[in-house]
């Protein structure tokens, strides 16, 4: 029984990381996510544990767990890596592309260009909604989601989703006027990469999910730019 208790530890903790319920530089208690989950002290170690080796989370003597804050270079690493795996999934979903896929592909992309919209005109009137920036983020996995389930590569897939973690809960993807070419241009790229499965083109889908994942660095190194700037 011990190994689905710890499965379920480790789905919920990493979605408390994601979500930014439990902040990058934030401690772990592990008490509260015993009462939290209603599980015991074993399933949250070794969750933890499995965390900690995706490297969401890091181990302290005598300070016990905290949620990691990764490098720049940790997340360019991390970004690299996305790129060439969402690369590969979106050259495989090609030509796997049925009518019913292109249709949820559609509906993902819609649901993202609307939430664009919305950030960028609450950036233009000064507001910062961190609701609406989760939300989306979602949206993005979302329409990420659905390529790799056209791709029909389960390992890929899952490793492509690894490497999206490692960067998810280091910041809020906060939306400003500096920042608004970068959301558009997110926004431009989605259209473009649904138009390249829709043509059924492995290539040109490919280098086109490889430059989003690359654009996507650079608006999250800008946004780390403003927060620093604030903090400084």
């Amino acid at each position: 029984m011990a190994e689905p208790l710890a499965d379920r530890a480790y789905y919920a903790i990493r979605e408390l990381i994601v979500s930014l319920e439990l902040r990058p530089g934030s401690v772990v208690n592990e008490r509260e996510l015993m009462e939290r989950l209603e599980l015991g002290r074993t399933p949250i170690r070794e969750a933890l544990r499995r965390l900690a080796a995706l490297g969401l989370v890091s181990f302290e003597p005598n300070r016990g767990v905290r949620v990691r804050t990764l490098s720049r270079d940790e997340l360019r690493e991390a970004f690299l890596v996305r790129a060439e795996l969402e690369g590969l999934a979106t050259e495989r979903a090609a030509p796997r592309m049925t009518p019913e896929r292109l249709a949820a592909l559609d509906t993902a992309e819609h649901r993202f260009a609307e939430l664009t919209t919305r950030l960028r005109e609450n950036a233009g009137h000064g507001v910062e909604d961190t609701a609406l920036a989760s939300e989306w983020m979602r949206a993005n996995h979302a329409f990420h989601d659905v390529i790799y389930e056209a791709a029909e590569a389960p390992y890929i897939a899952s490793v492509a989703r690894a490497a999206r973690r490692t960067f998810a809960g280091q910041v809020s993807w906060v939306a400003r006027t500096e920042l608004d070419d970068l959301y558009a241009r997110n926004d431009a790229q989605h259209r473009a990469i649904r138009a390249a499965l829709a043509a059924g083109s492995p290539e040109g889908a490919r280098a086109l999910a490889h430059e989003h994942v690359l654009s996507s660095s650079r608006l999250l190194e800008a946004i780390l730019d403003i927060v620093a700037a604030r903090t400084s």
